[in-house]
This record gives structure tokens, C-alpha cells and sequence, in this order.
């Protein structure tokens, strides 16, 4: 039994007092220690839970384990669900570009990462922790609605401009894709990944609407310009009501903030996790929009998943861009 959400845990605290091999996540039981101290606990896990030390001690004397809230760090290593792009941002100060960076959430934990020594055996257990909550939270995420099965990904160039032709391509594309039933499912960062999550946000929007969202991010072709956040922020408050998409971006390439259309997302630190997640995921099939190492990389790690038949499903490959993947990068026919 997991439990990992304040409804879950309201189930469970008026229906069962046997927590026998059950697992708590980052939930607040303070004000639970009767229902604690009357439960079965044998194999019972508490991950990041907040426990009085009276009840900590009670559940590691009848058979459970309790690993504690990692202190000093700016994320929980035990998370409960996937990230939102308002969670991220906090701290962000629109018309100060540099505020993300300096201030928000996202760019704490980044630096955080980046100032960590690569010998710090306690900082990469903490990642370590981090990513696998991703992983359970993520795989939670996908069970309900039936995502998992009508997941579609979008993969491509993080340095594609907002008003290059193939971005509002590739938002039409995502718009069409939510509109048709499928989840849509990027790299959760800037460029061609944002014009997916783009057209998925926009997907209860007229075509109209979708180009007019486009041409509000213009202005700010690149994540490195100053008005990136606050064009989608801009977007997104005349739209608010947006469908639903998820972003699986990486703290790796911390230079790449995620961008905000994503409606949940699942970050991480290791970048090769994250890189076999995306394509393990997206049953429904990807979609290679033009990008550079990275999406090339993709493009193989898909390749050899279809050609081995290593997870029971042969996901269709398909190319955005004739000329790009034939002839600039000469791809396809290999």
C-alpha cells in the first residue's frame, strides 16, 4: 500500500490500522500518533515523513523504518508527486529575468547541484533518493486516466527560436495530438520541448487562439532573452485553464530552464534516467522534431528499445522535418 497524498492518507486513516509493508511518503503525521501507535507497522517504510519522536521511535520498535526529512537541502529527497511549474518558479520576480536564476526554486536547486563536490557521497545519495520519488511519483501519474497508454512524446532542440516556422509546426502538432486523445510528453525544457507542451496547453483553444499564443512568446525567441518567463507567463494568464501535459526536464543541463506549459514535472538530476524514462514512457509513439546531440542521441536510444523489443512495445518513430533528419543530419536512412 502507498501512501503519498493527503487523500490517500485520509483513506487510510478511516478505513485500516494495519500498515503492515505500506509506504508513507513526505506526508505530515504529526497529528496522527493515535492512529500510529493503534496500526500494525511490521515492514512499514516512512519516507520523509514529519513524526513526532515519540511516534519515530514506536514504529522502529514494532518493525518499521523511518528515513528522515534530509535537512539543508533546497528539495525533498522523498517527494510525493511531480513538480508544477508554479512550485519551480517560486520566487521568480516578473521583469527581473535574472531573479530566476537567483531567486526562484529552480534555480536554488541548480545551484545547489552545481556547487555540490562530485566525491559528496551524502549529496548523491540525496539525488539518488530524489530521482527514484520521481520515478514512483511519475509512475502514479501516468496510471491514472489511462496516460500511460496514450502517451506521445515530442523530442527536440532545446535552442529552437519561438518564432522559427517549426515552433508553431510543433505547437500544432501538440494541439492536434491532446485533441485526438493522445498525452502529450516532452523533455519539459525550452525550444521545440516548450512548443509541445505549448500545443498541448492550448489544446481546449481554437487554431486562432493557438497562433495568437505563439505570437505572444515571439518577442522572447530564446530562453536567454529577458522576457522568456513573462510571455508564457503572459499566455498562461489569459489562458489559464490549460490541458493537461507533462515536461521531464533535467537539472544536468541547468542552463535550460523548464519551461512553463508543462502541467506536471518530473525533474531530474541524472540526465540518463531521465533520457531512458522519456522514451520507456511514450507508448504511443515519439516525434523527432530538428535538435542537436541530444535528440539525436534519443533518436538511437529508441531505435535500439524498438529493434530488441526490450519493453513489449514497438513505439512508432516519426520524423518532423524532411530535409533535416535526410540531408542536414542524415539520420533516417540509417
Amino acid at each position: 500500500m502507498l501512501i503519498q497524498s493527503p487523500e490517500r492518507l485520509a483513506a487510510a486513516l478511516h478505513g485500516t490500522v494495519d500498515l503492515t509493508d505500506a509506504v508513507c511518503v513526505d506526508l505530515d503525521l504529526r497529528p496522527h500518533s493515535a492512529w500510529l501507535h493503534e496500526s500494525a507497522l511490521d515492514g512499514a517504510f516512512f519516507l520523509g515523513c514529519l513524526l513526532n519522536a515519540e511516534d519515530a521511535a514506536h514504529i522502529v520498535r514494532h518493525g518499521g523504518l523511518v528515513f528522515p526529512v534530509l535537512p539543508d537541502l533546497p528539495y525533498k529527497a522523498f517527494r510525493a508527486a511531480l513538480y508544477t511549474a508554479e512550485e519551480l518558479l517560486e520566487g521568480y520576480e516578473p521583469g527581473r529575468y535574472e531573479s530566476f536564476f537567483a531567486q526562484s526554486r529552480d534555480g536554488a536547486i541548480y545551484r545547489h547541484y552545481k556547487a555540490e563536490r562530485r566525491t559528496d557521497i551524502v549529496g548523491a545519495l540525496a539525488h539518488r533518493l530524489h530521482d527514484h520519488s520521481i520515478d514512483t511519483a511519475l509512475a502514479d501519474y501516468l496510471a491514472r486516466e489511462d496516460r500511460l497508454r496514450r502517451t506521445v512524446g515530442i523530442m527536440g532542440g532545446h535552442s529552437m527560436r519561438r518564432d522559427d516556422p517549426r515552433f508553431a509546426t510543433i505547437a500544432e502538432l501538440g494541439w492536434k495530438l491532446q485533441q485526438s486523445g493522445h498525452f502529450v510528453t516532452t523533455g519539459g525544457g525550452p525550444g521545440a520541448m516548450e512548443a509541445g507542451n505549448l500545443g498541448a496547453w492550448m489544446a481546449d483553444h481554437t487554431h486562432h487562439e493557438l497562433l495568437a499564443a505563439v505570437h505572444t512568446l515571439a518577442p522572447a525567441p530564446t530562453y536567454k532573452d529577458a522576457g522568456w518567463f513573462d510571455t508564457a507567463l503572459s499566455v498562461k494568464a489569459r489562458h489559464p485553464s490549460g490541458c493537461e501535459s507533462l515536461g521531464i526536464p533535467t537539472w544536468f543541463y541547468g542552463h535550460e530552464p523548464s519551461n512553463l506549459f508543462a502541467s506536471a514535472i518530473a525533474k531530474y538530476f541524472a540526465n540518463s534516467v531521465r533520457e531512458d524514462g522519456i522514451i520507456s514512457l511514450c507508448q504511443g509513439g515519439l516525434v523527432f522534431a530538428p535538435g542537436s546531440a541530444g535528440t539525436i542521441q534519443e533518436v538511437f536510444q529508441d531505435a535500439c528499445q524498438n529493434h530488441y523489443g526490450s519493453l513489449g512495445v514497438i513505439s512508432p518513430m516519426v520524423f518532423l522535418d524532411r530535409d533535416y533528419w535526410t540531408r542536414q543530419k542524415p539520420v533516417y536512412p540509417l
